[in-house]
């Protein structure tokens, strides 16, 4: 119990310390304040940043396989594009084919993409993306439907010209009515609007364009109006959840591809198989090198700010060794003059991180387009716990030496 008084003595004269001397308490915790904000200031922009983007990769569909023409490869050396440029394109037949004979499967779509496309109805225009979908593309990803309906199957399978927009869309073309039902004009083309997407707002990252934007039609009456010839696009499989890793989906869907391309054993896949997971997994390995890099930055900063007080706490130590002498003379143990010196470096430290990650809360308001900049709790308290030890290795010496001060020797400084 005696301990436990002493040492929140000990606590007490620290704070009174640094209560007599404000102007050096301010100055001594800049440095750790500013170490603090560059630390958590890029932790908390790239996490934002991650979790902005990593929710972009997963409005394409999790637990999703995409048999495509290139494959996405990330941090492996050179990318032999002239080897992929000779592979075709995955053909409206061949995702035909996959969605009658895969078995380890939820649901097989097919979509290709055209952006920049004039859209008008009367003296409105807007450019949109247009994005071609079969029906089961609702069971890769979800189309949220406000007001309207999605597409029957028969639309589908007859390429009629009817289209789900996106809320920007739907407000530029049809400011003053209600669209469902009404045509517009795309490529000579007349689209009726069938339904309209749920606003969902900028995202700084969407691969599949922004959905507010966007212009869903039934495939093949994209592959009519912006193309000619055989229609191919992206198949996308969805994987069943039991199908741990997807490893049985994506073995069945190489042998059902390489059978109907006629590979033989010794050819190699002329197809890819892509997997959002593994851009996300790219990444995050993109994004732990930045964090690593941010704190390198703001360790120097906060070195600085700990060698500066370290210097105060030296200082501390020669203005009160006379004080210190008196104290031992009166029976005080050294942990309770260590703990002075060690409580007042660690709370200049805690004062310096608390304003160091306010100053990261402040920034969070600040408006910056689509990015939502979040301070979460997790960088908050890895704040917390830089600024102690940076207390503590600041102030350990200084605390140590005053400490082991002789108490005669001491008294007699003054």
């Amino acid at each position: 119990m005696k301990f436990f008084f002493l040492t929140f003595e000990s606590f007490r004269f620290a704070w009174q310390a640094l209560r007599e001397n404000l102007l050096r308490t301010v100055l001594s915790l800049l440095g750790v304040t500013i170490g603090i904000f560059s630390i958590i200031g890029v932790y908390t922009m790239v996490d934002s940043l991650e979790s902005n983007i990593k929710g972009s990769l997963s409005s394409i569909g999790s637990n999703v396989i995409y048999v495509q023409k290139w494959p996405w490869l990330f941090g492996n050396g050179d990318y032999p594009w002239w080897k992929y440029f000779r592979r075709p394109e995955a053909k409206y037949e061949e995702f035909k084919y996959l969605k009658e004979n895969l078995e380890h499967t939820h649901a097989v779509a097919m979509m290709d993409f055209q952006g920049g496309v004039s859209c008008k109805k009367g003296n409105n225009s807007i450019e949109a993306l247009c994005q071609g979908v079969t029906y089961d593309f609702t069971e890769i990803t979800e189309v949220p439907i406000v007001n309207g309906r999605y597409f029957a199957p028969q639309e589908v399978e007859s390429g009629r010209n009817v289209g789900i927009l996106g809320a920007d869309i739907a407000d530029a073309l049809f400011p003053d009515s209600d669209p469902i039902g009404q045509t517009f004009k795309m490529k000579g083309q007349n689209i009726t609007v069938i339904g309209v997407q749920e606003r969902k707002g900028k995202q700084i990252a969407d691969f599949g364009g922004q959905p507010d934007e966007k212009i869903f039609i039934p495939f093949l009456s994209h592959k009519r109006i912006f193309s000619s010839g055989e229609p191919y696009g992206d198949i996308v499989l969805k994987g069943l959840d039991d199908d741990e890793g997807l490893l049985e989906l994506e073995g069945e869907t190489i042998g059902l591809m390489r059978t109907k391309r006629g590979l033989r054993p010794s050819e190699e896949d002329n197809f890819a198989l892509n997997r959002p997971e593994a851009a996300a997994a790219a990444l995050g390995q993109l994004f732990s090198t930045i964090r690593g890099g941010g704190f390198i930055i703001g360790l120097f900063s906060l070195l600085i700010g700990g060698f500066g007080i370290a210097n105060i706490m030296f200082v501390s130590v020669k203005e009160r060794t006379n004080l210190i002498g008196i104290q031992k003379s009166l029976g005080a143990k050294n942990f309770f003059i260590l703990f002075q010196f060690l409580f007042e470096s660690i709370f200049l430290c805690l004062i310096g991180g608390f304003f160091g990650i306010l100053l990261v809360y402040l920034l969070s308001f600040m408006p910056l387009g689509s990015l939502d900049i979040v301070l979460s709790s997790g960088n908050v308290i890895f704040g917390v716990i830089i600024a102690s030890i940076i207390g503590i290795v600041s102030g350990i010496i200084p605390a140590w030496q005053a400490a082991r001060l002789d108490p005669v020797i001491a008294i007699r400084s003054k």
